[in-house]
């Protein structure tokens, strides 16, 4: 008998590998140097690790509440509070396996077949299919270099009468941009005036540079109780592979997304739990040092880069530059340029157009800094030597 297997559903069905995995296993198949996908190269603060690790040994093992540890969901209101100003109690507080599937638990709950979202492009890539397998139907503005800003008259147009929520990534991947106050305000504003639900990815929140910090929307008048604020300790700790995030809202949307979080993963690892827990509570100057570092580490690739001839765009966050392959003098296009540093040079770097759903923007490319100085060197000198080869 013959067995008719399921041709599945067609968001994924139908969807490539993404752009960060493909580079990575190029990288790892060629031995270049991995500046696409954004991890660091160490291993992470010490003293996290062993409390993972004493809790691992020497505390509970068994399944934590759903809704997280209550020492975490404390953790996250207090942090908060202290470095945001918001007032936060543990109860809005759901942790969750990664920033991603918070992202996923807000759309499963909140979106209604037929629901519109709106999304600010270049968008994380896991947005567009998720809203998609939620049932909701996405509706996209784009964001242009350099200044990478959203018009209330460009949102205007995009509203309608099913549109329910926005999600807005700040500090923004691909471009380093962080949203001025004015711009933020504005959001703020049309979210009360649409009755939207606002999702906001905020995960390089403490990952800001000259001086800049990081402004929550939802501290912003109105939006307390129509915000889903989302953090990751991967992204403030460097433990991208802890996989350990949260969302934050008030107590009726934090009841729902906390049903759809326990059908997605439905808990995380306590120790890794307890020890991100004893990390929220580090005292200023250690999240000062640790943006400290990045800057430096930032400053180093952008200045490696301009004296090779390369255009680097301001970044005023997370862990990336981006490179201006049009006013560097360069006729590839992003695309092109990657897939050639990864065989000449043996870099390896993101094309930003993967981050725009019609591949609005074909002259930009994602470089990550989060890595030691002699990586960052040699990149640059690989770099370096590949734009001279072109004349």
């Amino acid at each position: 008998m013959t067995i008719r297997l399921p041709l599945g559903h067609p968001v994924y069905r139908d969807m490539p590998a993404t752009i960060f995995e493909k580079m990575s296993a190029r990288a790892r198949e060629t031995g270049a140097i991995n500046l696409g996908q954004g991890f660091p190269d160490a291993q992470g603060p010490d003293d996290i690790l062993r409390a993972a690790a004493e809790a691992l040994l020497h505390r509970s093992n068994q399944y934590p509440p759903s809704g997280g540890l209550p020492e975490l969901r404390q953790a996250v209101a207090a942090h908060y509070e202290r470095h945001q100003g918001l007032d936060l109690r543990a109860e809005e507080v759901i942790v969750t396996s990664g920033a991603t599937e918070a992202i996923a638990a807000s759309l499963f709950a909140l979106i209604q077949p037929g629901d519109e979202v709106l999304l600010l492009a270049p968008l994380y890539d896991a947005y567009l299919p998720l809203v998609e397998r939620a049932g909701g139907v996405a509706r996209i503005a784009r964001l242009t270099p350099p200044d990478w800003r959203i018009t209330r008259e460009a949102l205007d147009t995009m509203i309608g009468p099913r549109t329910r929520l926005l999600i807005l990534n700040n500090p923004l991947n691909p471009s380093g941009s962080v949203m001025a106050r004015e711009d933020l305000a504005m959001l703020a504003s049309f979210c009360l005036d649409h009755d939207l639900i606002a999702i906001c990815d905020e995960v390089w929140e403490h990952v800001t540079f000259d001086g800049v910090r990081h402004q929550p929307l939802m501290a912003f008048p109105g939006m307390r109780d129509r915000t889903v604020k989302i953090g990751s300790a991967g992204k403030i700790f460097s433990l991208t592979g802890w996989k350990l995030g949260w969302m934050c809202a008030a107590p009726p949307i934090a009841t729902l997304l906390g049903r759809a979080h326990q059908f997605l993963t439905f808990t995380s690892p306590p120790n890794l739990q307890w020890a991100v827990a004893e990390g929220l509570g580090k005292p200023d100057d250690w999240f000062t040092a640790m943006r400290a570092g990045y800057q430096a580490s930032r400053d180093r690739l952008v200045r490696g880069l301009g004296d090779a001839g390369y255009a680097v765009q301001q970044s005023a966050g997370t862990w990336f530059v981006t490179v201006d392959l049009a006013a560097s003098g360069m006729a590839l296009n992003d695309v092109d340029f990657c897939e050639r540093i990864i065989g000449e040079a043996g870099v390896a770097a993101i094309p930003i157009s993967a981050f725009y759903p019609d591949a609005a923007v074909t002259h930009l490319v994602r470089l990550c800094f989060s890595k030691s100085d002699a990586v960052i060197d040699e990149a640059v000198a690989r770099l370096g030597a590949f734009r001279a080869s072109l004349g």
